[in-house]
Order: structure tokens, then sequence, then C-alpha cells
């Protein structure tokens, strides 16, 4: 792994840390989280602002240095996150990028880029757990078009999206891995039906979609019929390989203000503390390493991330838990608080789901043992 930084990569730094001082203080007041409407042009507004920059592409077409360095600048300057567009920027844009024709390239990846189109996922099912491959979903193909019926749930964004990855069984007499296609589907099309859910900590950027005899047009498939699966497998590469990189910038800063607060409250001086605190330091420095070493690869593998995205995956989610539990022991009752200056109870709440969220740990675990250890497959 080489992330050698050149004059140029400086010179790059420079411009982004200028840019982001002049842009920053004249966004507009981020909008309250129930206001969906208000969230939607708020993110793609940002999007908009980083295309006219020349920073848009970067998570897709820029070294794995330079889209580390915007990650760390970007972070550091408090500026905002892909928010309601990350499924598009971060997951469907750079599997249409690696797996679509040239029509499909040219459809869809710019209006990701202008933040014109905002995407969700519709992978989850509520009957299939874990079990992404146990999917029911149908597609049947009507002529140019495919009649899709079922239900998706944990459909991140769905109220205020455009298009939807969408994972369909096209051959129902298949092996279950070899049934699937991935559809690009418009979130207008007749027979879609959107139903927030509220999680733990009352928000509701989850929902359940429901499809009913949906008329998908057979173009808007990516990849062959019934190669689905590989093709999802490219896209749960990036969810888990790139996707939480910024966050472990997000979560090295959130360590330092604990120490801050620990020395002003005085659980400094308990040297249990110092040592979690510590120890924590070490786990998002030692991941911050190992998402350097991931872009190494994906450069090196077409831009794809591999299997080290499950290892990155597994422990992050653990040692973002660990974080906010120590943010509680660190705080007290402050962290339960809304004048503790942040949103710590969210976080906390947040960091619960993200051992299933992007794949379940053990899901994560059964993927490092079999395609990293060469264990033989589960029974």
């Amino acid at each position: 792994m080489r992330l050698d930084h050149t004059a140029e990569d400086e010179e790059f730094r420079a411009r982004l840390r200028e840019w982001l001082a002049v842009v920053l203080p004249k966004l507009p007041a981020k909008p309250s989280p129930a206001d969906w409407p208000g969230r939607r042009a708020y993110d793609a507004g940002w999007q908009r602002a980083l295309y006219d920059a020349g920073y848009a592409d970067v998570h897709w077409d820029a070294t794995p240095t330079r889209r580390l360095i915007f990650l760390e600048e970007t972070e550091k300057a408090g500026a905002p996150y892909v928010g309601a567009n990350f499924v598009g920027l971060l997951h469907a844009g750079p599997t249409i990028a690696a797996e679509g024709t040239p029509e499909q390239r040219e459809r869809w990846l710019g209006p990701i880029l202008r933040g014109d189109e905002i995407w969700c996922q519709g992978f989850s099912e509520p009957d299939a757990g874990s079990d992404l491959a146990a999917l029911r979903t149908r597609a049947v193909r009507d002529g140019d078009s495919y009649v899709v019926s079922g239900s998706k749930i944990w459909t991140s964004h769905a109220e205020v999206a455009d298009w939807c990855e969408l994972l369909v069984r096209t051959d129902p007499t298949a092996p279950k891995h070899r049934g699937i296609s991935w559809l690009a589907m418009p979130m207008d099309a007749p027979g879609v039906t959107v139903r927030p859910l509220r999680t733990l900590a009352g928000s509701t950027e989850f929902a359940e979609v429901f499809l009913d005899e949906v008329r998908v047009p057979v173009s808007h498939r990516v990849g062959a019929e019934n190669d689905g699966w590989r093709v999802t497998m490219v896209t749960l590469s990036f969810e888990r390989g790139t996707a939480f990189v910024g966050e472990v910038v997000a979560c090295r800063r959130t360590l330092g203000e604990l120490a801050r607060a620990a020395r002003d409250n005085g659980r400094w001086d308990d040297p249990v503390l110092r040592r979690r605190l510590g120890r924590l330091s070490a786990e998002f420095t030692a991941l911050w390493r190992l998402t350097q070493w991931n872009v190494s690869e994906a450069e090196r593998e077409g831009g794809v991330p591999g299997a080290g995205g499950s290892v990155f995956k597994l422990r992050y989610s653990h040692a973002r838990q660990e974080l906010y539990e120590a943010a509680a022991e660190v705080l007290g009752p402050l962290s339960l608080s809304p004048d503790a200056g942040r949103e710590w109870t969210a976080d906390r709440l947040s960091s619960l789901s993200y051992t299933i969220a992007a794949g379940t740990s053990q899901i994560q675990q059964n993927i490092v043992a079999e395609r990293i250890l060469g264990l033989p497959k589960g029974r």
C-alpha cells in the first residue's frame, strides 16, 4: 500500500481547505430532522455545490489518496455528509459505473453527481432476515417490462427518493442465489406505496415499500437477467468497503471531544477510563489504516472493494458502539440531555443498528471466514 502525499496531493488539500472555508459559512441552516423535503433539498444543494466546484466525483474517479484527503478535510471542517444522497452516491452510482451499459451510465450517473436525483435501496425483505438471497419479490417479464410485486423493508430515504436499486426474483425455479436480478425502479411508478418506519431514536429515515404490479422497463436492469446476485455483491462491497470511511474520521473527532470533556469534568483522573479511551484511539487509528488499505485494494481491482470491506465493517460496527458506551461513562446523565450541545442520545441509539445495517456482524464473520481465511462454508 502506497499512499504518499505528492506535491499535487497537498495542493489539492490546500485548494479544498480554502474552498471549504469560503463555502461552509454560507450554507443555510440545517432543516429539522423531521422535515424530509427540507433535508432532501439541503443534501441535494450540498451535492450540487460539490459538483460545481469539481469535487462531486471524488468518490468514483479520484485516486485513493485524493479520496481520503477529501474525506479527512470535509469531516474536519464540519461539512455536510452525503445524507439523503448516500445510496445513489456511495452504492447505486458506483455499481452502475462498474456494471451498467454506456446508456445506463449516461442516464443515471450525471443526475446522481449533481444531486438532481435521490436513490434508495430495496434489498431487505420482512421475511428474509439476514438471508438476502431468500428474497421473494417477484419480477415477471412482460414484453419490454418486468411486472414487480412484493415488499421491501428498511428502505432508507424512500419517501424522498426518485429511484430504487431493487433486487427481484426473476427465476423462481433457479437456486436462490441464481434467480435474482438488479433493477433501477422509478419510485413514482404506479403501484409503489411507501410507509415510513419510526426508529428507536424517533427518526423516520427508514420505510416499508410495497410493490403492486409495478412495471419496470427491462432496459433498467443492470447486468444480465438472473445475474443480480453477482451485481449485488458489487453493491455490497461498496457499502461495506468505502461507504463508512467518513464516519471513521467523525469517530476520531468524537473521541477527541470525549477526552477533552473527561479532563474538564474530572473523569480523566480515572486510569480505567483513560485506558478505555486510549484503546479506542488505537482502534480507530487501526480502522483508518485498514480503510487506506481497502481503498488501495479497490484501486488495484478496478474500483471495486474486496472482502477487506467485511473486516472493516465487522470491527467498525462494534467499535462505534463501544465509543458511545464510553461517551455515556464520560458524560454521565449529560449524555441523555438535549443541553449537552449535540445529539449524544441519538448517536448512541443509532450506533446500536450498526451491527445489523449493511450486513449483520454474523454475515461479515462468515465472509471473513470463507473468503479470507479459506474455511469451508457453514451448512
